[in-house]
C-alpha cells in the first residue's frame, strides 16, 4: 500500500521556484540557484526534480528536503577535514551559501568498481580516466584504495565529459598545485565517510564532490553524500551478494537507473519515459529510508505547499 502522505504530495512537489526578489538564477538539474552578487552569496534551493543520466524526468515528492538535509549533516559532520560554503539553512529546501569560484570540474571517488565505471569497463571506455583497471576485477569488486575519475561539470541537458586527473591539469581546468590540494580533501572526505557509514551499517561506495575558492581558500560547494551523489550499500549483505553474483541492496537513486533501464530501455537517450506515480512515492519512500538509516534520525514529512513555506521562512530570516 502507497504511504498516503507521500501520494497526497504528488500534487504538491516542488518542480520550478521562482523567487526573483533573491537575486540571478540558475535552473540545474535538481537545485535552483539565486545569486546576490552585492552581498556574495547564493540561495540554493533543492527542487523535488528527479534527473537521471543527466536528463530531468519528473518530481519526487520530499526529495529537495530530503537531500538539503542530509547534505547538512554532512557538512556539519566534516567542517574538520574542509570548510563549506554552508551560511544559513532557513528552510528545509533552502541553503543560503558563500558565493565561490567554483572549480568546473566534479571530483568522483570510487570505493568499488561497479555503477558507470562498471559499464565503462565493460564496453572499454574506463581508458578515459588514465585508469589501470586490475585484471580479473568483478562488478562490485573493493578498490584496494579509493580512486578519483574526474569530470566536467556540464550543462543541463549535456552529459559530463570523463577525464583522468593528469587531464585535468594538463588541459589547464585545474592547476596542479590547486588540484592536489582537492584531491587530498576529497579523499579525506570520502574517509570520513566511509568511516560513519559503517557505523550505520551502511557501505559508501562512491560520491561526486564540487570545490570553489575564495582567494586562497578552498571551500566544499553543492551538496554532498546524498543519495543523488552517492551510492549506498547495506554491509551486512555486501559479501553474500557479491559472491553470489547479484546485485547489492542499494539506498540511492541507482535503484531508479536500474529501473529505467530495465522496463523503459531508457539510459540518457531518446524521449523522456513516464514515470507512474507509484514509482515516484516508492521513490521518495526510498529517500526518506536513506534519510533516516544514513543519519540515525527519522524524518517525518508533512504534506502541503512546499514553495509557499519557503516564501514564508525565507521572509521570517529576513531574506525576502
Amino acid at each position: 500500500m502507497l504511504d498516503p502522505v507521500l501520494s497526497e504530495q504528488l500534487g504538491h512537489s516542488l518542480a520550478d521556484t521562482r523567487l526573483d526578489e533573491l537575486g540571478e538564477r540558475y535552473r540545474g538539474k535538481v537545485r535552483d540557484v539565486y545569486r546576490q552578487r552585492d552581498r556574495d552569496r547564493l540561495f540554493l534551493v533543492a527542487t523535488d526534480r528527479l534527473s537521471a543520466f543527466d536528463r530531468v524526468l519528473t518530481t519526487i515528492p520530499f526529495k529537495g528536503e530530503v537531500l538539503n538535509r542530509i547534505a547538512r549533516f554532512w557538512f556539519e559532520k566534516t567542517e574538520h577535514v574542509i570548510p563549506n560554503h554552508v551560511l544559513d539553512t532557513p528552510d528545509p529546501n533552502v541553503t543560503v551559501a558563500r558565493a565561490t569560484t567554483p572549480y568546473p570540474v566534479e571530483v568522483v571517488v570510487r570505493g568499488y568498481l561497479t555503477g558507470s565505471l562498471w559499464r565503462d569497463v565493460e564496453k572499454g571506455a574506463h581508458t578515459a580516466y588514465g585508469l589501470d583497471i586490475p585484471p580479473g576485477m568483478r562488478k562490485d569488486s573493493a578498490f584496494p584504495e579509493p580512486i578519483l575519475t574526474p569530470s566536467t561539470k556540464a550543462p543541463v541537458g549535456e552529459h559530463d565529459e570523463p577525464l583522468s586527473e593528469a587531464e585535468v591539469v594538463r588541459r589547464g581546468i585545474v592547476p596542479a598545485r590547486e588540484w592536489a590540494r582537492i584531491r587530498e580533501a576529497a579523499l579525506g572526505l570520502f574517509r570520513v565517510g566511509q568511516e560513519w557509514c559503517r557505523t550505520r551499517g551502511l557501505l559508501l561506495v562512491d560520491t561526486k564532490y564540487e570545490f570553489g575558492a575564495v582567494g586562497n581558500t578552498l571551500y566544499l560547494i553543492d551538496e554532498m553524500h546524498t543519495p543523488d551523489s552517492s551510492r549506498f550499500w547495506r554491509a551486512a549483505e555486501y559479501e553474500a551478494r557479491f559472491a553470489a553474483g547479484t546485485d547489492q541492496a542499494m539506498l540511492d537513486k541507482e535503484n531508479v537507473r536500474q529501473w529505467l533501464i530495465r522496463e523503459k530501455g531508457f539510459s540518457g537517450h531518446g524521449p523522456l519515459p513516464v514515470i507512474p506515480e507509484n514509482v515516484r512515492v516508492e521513490t521518495a519512500a526510498l529517500y526518506l529510508r536513506a534519510y533516516a538509516e544514513i543519519t540515525g534520525t527519522p524524518l517525518t514529512p508533512v504534506a502541503g505547499d512546499v514553495e509557499a513555506r519557503i516564501r514564508k521562512n525565507l521572509q521570517t530570516h529576513g531574506y525576502l
